[in-house]
């Protein structure tokens, strides 16, 4: 049922539509900052779930944020979006994920002047390890998790370890924004649209050791390196650092980290596991099993993925060469390390 006064304003063929299914209980943590504040509508209007999926809103923030987060739900009022059933506004992790059937985990702790990343393991692993015991007593135990909020992979360990009752496999951490960075940065190289471009990847960490991948990848039907000339200079001199780096670039350019981009990003990962990619390759931070192209067991690594309604699943048998490996290698290695460093919040 909609709620609020906006019912009497949208059309009865739209409330209709809106609800011929049960709503879906989506949480966004952080919603009244700068990332969850450009997903907030996009979820609403249907964009995350389909235009014909009924939405409820979980926005959890710091109690020093309710305020703004009031502002935030004005503005949804505002929008009159007809999937929109009802939000809810909490600083209380058990009201926030009573139920819920998907979490977009935005809300961390920034990396500050002089912090290390160490630092911001240690703050953020607090944060992840309270929200994963939060999801393991009041979730939906097939709520599907996307952790935006860096250092993303290890927050998404942390989480999962602390929700033994809710499958490792539907805890995700996104390096969907460095593939879209990624397939930007080829489109632009090679004068064509991301649609021309399949089957490139990023492997590893959500960090500058991340592997963006195009061994296996095609542009308008040709291989990529065929493609960008056999520009080895390009791609190893520009095209890497850019996208490991870019987020970097975003703050130096304008004073703050990337909000729209990476909003969009979770947007993608969460729409792409819900509805599938029709045999297409994206790329998720998901939990490794130990058989995975030699990449440890009880990391979250990002790998070549497809995606069928509501399941993933890592793209097997790719032939690795050597740079490859190698860069694989490095990403593997930070991971552990960042792993050893909070092995007390893990249980």
């Amino acid at each position: 049922m909609l709620s609020r006064a906006l019912k009497s304003v949208i059309p009865a063929s739209a409330r209709a539509f809106a609800s011929a299914k049960a709503p879906l209980r989506v949480v966004v943590t952080g919603p009244a900052g700068a990332i969850g504040y450009a997903m907030l509508f996009r979820i609403a209007s249907g964009e995350m779930l389909g235009k014909d999926q009924p939405i409820e809103l979980r926005l959890l923030e710091l109690p020093g944020a309710m305020k703004a987060l009031g502002g935030c739900v004005m503005e949804l009022d505002d929008c009159a979006f007809p999937l929109l059933t009802k939000v809810v506004q909490t600083d209380k992790l058990e009201v926030a994920f009573d139920g819920a059937d998907f979490a977009c985990l935005v809300g961390a702790k920034p990396r500050g002047p002089g912090m290390e990343r160490s630092d911001l393991l240690k703050d953020n692993g607090a944060i992840f390890s309270a929200v994963g015991k939060a999801m393991n007593k009041h979730a939906n135990k097939n709520i599907k998790t996307c952790v935006v909020g860096n250092p993303a992979n290890t927050n998404c360990l942390i989480a999962a370890a602390n929700a033994p009752d809710i499958n490792p496999a539907n805890f995700t951490a996104m390096t969907r924004l460095d593939h879209n960075r990624g397939l930007g940065q080829l489109a632009i190289k090679t004068n064509c649209s991301v649609n021309d471009i399949s089957k490139f990847c990023i492997w590893g960490n959500h960090s500058p050791t991340m592997y963006p991948d195009i061994t296996h990848c095609s542009i308008n039907g040709k291989k990529a390196i065929d493609a960008i000339s056999n520009d080895t200079k390009w791609l190893t001199g520009d095209f890497m650092p850019t996208v490991q780096k870019r987020g970097a670039a975003i703050i130096a350019a304008r004073g703050a980290s990337s909000a729209a981009s990476a909003g969009a990003a979770c947007i993608d990962h969460i729409r792409d596991w819900h509805a599938g990619t029709g045999g297409a390759w994206t790329s998720m931070a998901v939990h490794t099993d130990g058989t995975q192209y030699g990449v440890p067991k009880g990391l979250y690594f990002s790998f070549p993925v497809t995606c069928t309604p509501g399941s993933y699943s890592i793209v097997k048998g790719l032939t690795v060469d050597k740079f490859s490996q190698e860069n694989i290698d490095k990403t593997t290695k930070e991971l552990i390390e960042e792993r050893d460093a909070v092995k007390h919040l893990i249980p």
